[in-house]
């Protein structure tokens, strides 16, 4: 789960006109964390420590010491945190991977091995040129923020945005770079102390999914008009940096009906040592939930061919800002994703009691009323996330998909607000509650009988504009 996004650039969205550009620009808005990690090399290896992936499971059974194999596996030192971009995290998504071919499942999208290779584009800024009115301005008089590798402007390309001397040029900066839009903003001379702090935010490197495109900003500190002429020409320095989600299907007979089921593998890798420990292993955050996403794997083909075709993922990269999901995103057809399961930190027993999960953005769908249907008359229960102050439903890997529509709820039971091993080398499987972990995967796999046999459909959430 990720940290909220940096203050200084907080949320202002924009209607699309088609999914996938919907998709770019979002993806501006909602994914607004830095990183500036070294690049993945192309060697993938096996994990030397890793145990033989089990057969897939019984009907309606989940394996208690299945799951802690698994968490063991991705939580281990070897695996060294998982960070994205790193060769650790290569080395657990061929875990992964092992794991989904075990249980039968197909790769999905012709992506060989169940590997969903895409790439990570991070612009930095490099030397441009600016004439604003025929006047050329110096590089401290304008800033460019890159959402395209490149620009060439001429008078009427783009819209111009003023902002004279009574105007919040901060305000109208931010919501500018997160609308997606390309847009020259004139900020008028009077603002010249917080234009610095505006070109600092727009100096930072920006990243993308490699193949989209979003709105690139261009702010300059001359006085104009929305008339104004202009002439601009910038290139970005460029890195692309390859990651790969892991995906397998299981075919069911409605081939244009999917229920993904979704956790991300990723988490901090080594950070500064606390007590002699450096290495942020994630038990929780997300092991519990990848250990989900195989269960229920497991789970489902066990019980042969679905009525809905589903599909198990396990993201790269949320924690550097949600671009496993997001490329995910551009992949599929939004209006042909039933539901979305997204599970995340499940291995620390909820406020509301054992044998109990919470769901985000509850009020903003049926999907959790579903959910607390199916399970009526078991021990278990889901209730709607108690953290509402904390915007949970756009910070894991449902935000996207949710963003366009589709009933995407993540799923979790660990209390965040007082979690001490949250983002800290202590999140090891010794502080886990693996009877509690596997009760919620088992509450999981019974609270979406109805969605995945085609009994229930949620209603749809309501896209962002």
């Amino acid at each position: 789960m990720r940290v909220p996004p940096p203050p200084d650039l907080p949320d202002a969205r924009r209607p699309m006109k088609t999914s996938r550009s919907r998709l770019a620009a979002l993806g501006t808005s909602l994914l607004l964390v830095a990183c500036g990690q070294a690049a993945a090399s192309d060697g993938q290896t096996a994990v030397a420590t890793a145990t033989p992936p089990a057969p897939a499971q019984e009907a309606g059974l989940i394996d208690r010491a299945d799951v802690e194999r698994i968490i063991r596996t991705l939580a281990s030192d070897e695996m060294r945190g998982r960070e994205a971009f790193s060769e650790d995290a290569l080395r657990a998504a061929d875990f992964i991977a092992a794991e989904l071919a075990a249980a039968g499942l197909e790769s999905f999208d012709g992506a060989p091995d169940h590997l969903q290779r895409f790439g990570v584009l991070a612009y930095s800024m490099a030397p441009a040129r600016a004439v604003v009115d025929g006047q050329p301005l110096s590089p401290d008089r304008f800033q460019v923020r890159y959402g395209v590798p490149s620009i060439r402007w001429r008078t009427g390309d783009v819209e111009v945005v003023v902002v004279g001397p009574d105007d919040d040029p901060t305000g109208t900066a931010v919501a500018v770079a997160n609308s997606g839009v390309d847009a020259l903003v004139l900020i008028d001379p009077v603002h010249e102390e917080p234009f610095r702090t505006i070109s600092q935010m727009y100096r930072r490197p920006t990243q993308h999914v490699s193949r989209t495109e979003t709105g690139t900003a261009v702010v300059a500190l001359v006085s104009g008009t929305e008339q104004a002429s202009y002439d601009i020409t910038a290139a970005a320095d460029v890195l692309e940096r390859p990651v790969v989600n892991v995906v397998g299907q299981l075919p069911g007979r409605r081939s244009d009906e999917y229920v993904v089921f979704s956790a991300h593998y990723d988490h901090l890798g080594i950070v500064r040592a606390l007590q002699g420990d450096s290495v942020a292993n994630g038990a929780n955050d997300d092991a519990s939930g990848v250990a989900a996403v195989i269960s229920l794997a497991k789970h489902f083909a066990a019980r042969g061919t679905p009525e809905r075709t589903l599909l198990f993922a396990a993201f790269t990269a949320e924690e550097a800002g949600g671009f496993g999901s997001r490329y995910f995103s551009s992949q599929v057809d939004p209006d042909q994703i039933v539901a979305m399961f997204n599970v995340e930190m499940i291995g620390k027993p909820a406020v509301e009691g054992p044998n109990t999960a919470w769901i985000t953005g509850f009020e903003r769908s049926t999907f959790g009323t579903i959910l607390q249907e199916a399970v009526e008359g078991t021990p278990y229960a889901f209730y709607p996330d108690p953290y509402p102050r904390l915007n949970l439903f756009y910070r894991s890997d449902n935000a996207m998909l949710a963003s366009l529509g589709v009933p995407a709820h993540s799923i979790s039971t660990t209390p965040i607000d007082v979690d001490q091993d949250y983002h800290q080398v202590s999140d090891e499987i010794e502080t886990l509650d693996l009877a509690h972990l596997t009760n919620t995967i088992e509450a999981i796999a019974r609270g979406a009988e109805t969605i995945v046999s085609g009994a229930a459909t949620p209603t749809r959430v309501d896209p962002l504009n």
